[in-house]
């Protein structure tokens, strides 16, 4: 039943959002036949462009894990650690990525307590990145969407400058913390947070544009800025539905909204509905790659210690998550 449920939702909101632009059968069938083939060379860039994104998301999170005390990850294990879990975004509830992120970093030596802050922690600031990117798409969008964006401007902009102010920024963070029920890590900082921020903010813009580089491929025209802020937008609000795997369904119909008023609604569909099929190739693909090798990864036996890291800085780490 709750499955029956999550789907009823996913049907639900897709079609209530899909429904404001009014799109119909005739929108589609009006396309030329051209215009569902991509240019090969443009998909090509756009390919290389998003999985170069994804690459940045996993040496970000490496990082957010040496911030924390962690050991150091090499580029190898940081890609494929990150990009192995994030299959579990196509299993309904959000929780499986962050999940899958713990457990994979704690069978490289990464203590569990950091594991899960860097993964918990990345989650938080990468979406905000992206809500910041996405924020230009909501003036754009029919109504109420440009009102929802003042609001969306003046709570990025307070909460990046209450969450310098140590003592907010803990209140802030033990609420995000308790949300996803774990426990903020001891080296949360604000200043570092603001790190992660500026790198997942970068990291969100190369998303937006590999996306461009793919709509264009299609050759629809529309303003670069618009057109780009549009994914990062209907990302986030893909991701706030928890009953939803991976956003599918709410997160297209959002996008479609947003392309609307710059590509018509036909090619905003074809747009939109073509994303998901490239963007779940573009991470599938050497997601089961790693995925391979993780297999080729044997776990310690329960009951038996991971090996020490190797730095004593790690060590020190995992001594003090041990004793806490």
């Amino acid at each position: 039943m709750i499955r029956i449920g999550q789907l009823a939702l996913t049907a639900l909101v897709t079609w209530f959002v899909v429904s404001r632009v009014g799109l119909g059968f005739d929108d589609l069938a009006g396309l030329e036949a051209g215009a569902w083939t991509p240019r090969p060379s443009m998909l090509v860039v756009a390919s290389v462009a998003l999985l170069l994104a994804y690459l940045a998301s996993a040496s970000i999170w490496g990082r957010i894990v040496w911030d924390l005390g962690g050991p150091a990850l090499g580029a190898r294990d940081s890609v494929q650690v990150f990009m192995v879990a994030n299959l579990g975004r196509y299993v309904p509830g959000k929780v499986w990525q962050i999940a899958g992120l713990a457990t994979l970093a704690h069978r490289r030596g990464v203590p569990v307590g950091v594991a899960t802050g860097a993964a918990v922690a990345g989650q938080g600031v990468a979406l905000i990145a992206a809500a910041a990117v996405g924020v230009p798409a909501l003036f754009w969008a029919p109504d109420p969407f440009p009102a929802w964006g003042w609001i969306a401007v003046a709570v990025l902009t307070t909460s990046l400058v209450v969450g310098s102010i140590p003592a907010a920024f803990d209140r802030i963070a033990g609420a995000w913390f308790r949300l996803t029920r774990s426990k903020p890590p001891a080296k949360l900082a604000p200043a570092r947070v603001l790190g992660w921020f500026g790198l997942y903010l970068l990291n969100w813009v190369l998303y937006a544009a590999a996306f461009r580089l793919f709509a264009l491929s299609f050759d629809p025209g529309g303003a670069a800025v618009a057109v780009a802020s549009s994914f990062a937008a209907a990302y986030v609000l893909g991701y706030v539905m928890i009953f939803a795997p991976a956003g599918l369904g709410p997160r297209e119909g959002f996008l479609i909204l947003f392309l609307t008023p710059h590509l018509g609604t036909g090619a905003s569909t074809l747009v939109a509905v073509a994303a998901r099929v490239w963007t779940t190739l573009v991470e599938v693909v050497p997601a089961a790659a790693g995925w391979i090798l993780e297999l080729k990864h044997r776990p310690a036996p329960s009951g038996t210690p991971l090996p020490p890291p190797e730095s004593p800085r790690a060590a020190g780490a995992s001594e003090e998550a041990n004793h806490g």
